[in-house]
């Protein structure tokens, strides 16, 4: 009876800061003062795993997929796919949806200060640029976040994993409501960046992370940091080894999210090469994107650039990075 009361507890306060809608800011996109987050499609999701039930395909067609709201929208084409890869995901890693529900998703509504304090940032830093909503779902366990033009997303089942303390998990989310914000102002891939497509992805993600690191003073996943920063010189060599290779296999090109050595940076959480962390890709962005700033007369200006991304070979080159 006290765990029904309890999770009972949990619906209700959830269900209760959920309904924020966000307030759009006089220049577009959300104001940073009443910024918020939007768990309406994570409490769908939770109530559907109340008393022990374990969904399936067709309850999450019916009670999740159907009906839902944008963050699921976005986050459906690349990580959930369908209900049946859904509900496979659930049944596989079911302690890792419960765990979420019942620890981190309780714990958004004290992070909306962090989210407008991040917002607050940016708002100084690009006043120009507009801040996106902000969705948290459920997702198949393969994605920590998203983001189109105007939102971003996270899956909370990848972001709360089972261990991870309240003070985890606010750096984690933190992390993620800054990265994942630069990826709404990127720009479109050009025929420059098509042919580079491995510093290309470095200097997306890359970006995105020495932005983060910017407006919450952390540094994005601080065990990766470590362990690039003791080797920085050896991987940038195993990086251009293999970014060299890709540029001269048209297939790669082509595509490159099937290559072996593009997934040994990027697209590999909880498949990086033995002894690495994940996506490491990221940090040799981040690294880059820190010297050509650095280098830069105008660093307002070179942020811009970075943010355009048109030719990443020019980047990298006026960066000067050469460990």
């Amino acid at each position: 009876m006290i765990k029904k009361l309890a999770a009972l507890l949990v619906f209700t306060v959830v269900a209760s800061q959920a309904l924020a809608q966000p307030v759009a800011h006089p220049r577009g996109g959300v104001d940073p003062l009443a910024a918020d987050i939007d768990a309406r499609d994570a409490q769908r999701f939770a109530f559907l795993m109340k008393d022990g039930a374990v969904p399936t395909a067709e309850m999450l067609q019916r009670d999740y997929l159907d009906g839902a709201g944008a963050g699921v929208g976005i986050f459906t084409p690349m990580r959930i796919v369908d209900a049946r890869r859904l509900a496979r995901a659930v049944a596989a890693r079911t302690d890792n949806y419960r765990y979420a529900i019942r620890e981190c998703l309780p714990q958004l509504p004290a992070l909306r200060s962090d989210l407008r304090a991040i917002y607050l940032a940016f708002a100084g830093l690009l006043p120009e640029r507009p801040l996106p909503a902000i969705h948290v779902v459920f997702g198949a366990g393969n994605s920590g976040g998203t983001a189109s033009r105007d939102a971003q997303v996270i899956g909370l089942e990848v972001t709360c994993l089972p261990g991870t303390t309240p003070e985890q998990f606010r750096t984690r989310m933190r992390a993620f409501f800054a990265h994942e914000t630069v990826h709404t102002w990127q720009g479109d891939d050009t025929p420059q960046a098509a042919a580079d497509p491995l510093l290309n992805q470095a200097l997306l993600e890359g970006v995105a992370d020495y932005l983060a690191s910017l407006v919450t003073g952390e540094v994005p996943d601080r065990q990766r940091d470590g362990w690039a920063r003791e080797r920085e010189p050896w991987l940038w060599q195993e990086f251009q080894r293999d970014r060299l290779a890709m540029q001269k296999d048209s297939a790669s090109l082509a595509n490159p999210m099937a290559d072996s050595r593009f997934r040994r940076w990027f697209t590999n959480y909880g498949s990086a090469p033995a002894g690495w962390p994940h996506e490491a890709g990221y940090w040799i962005g981040m690294r880059i994107a820190e010297a050509y700033v650095a280098h830069s007369p105008d660093p307002r200006a070179a942020i811009g650039e970075l943010l355009a991304l048109r030719d990443p070979a020019a980047i990298l080159k006026a960066s000067g990075y050469a460990p």
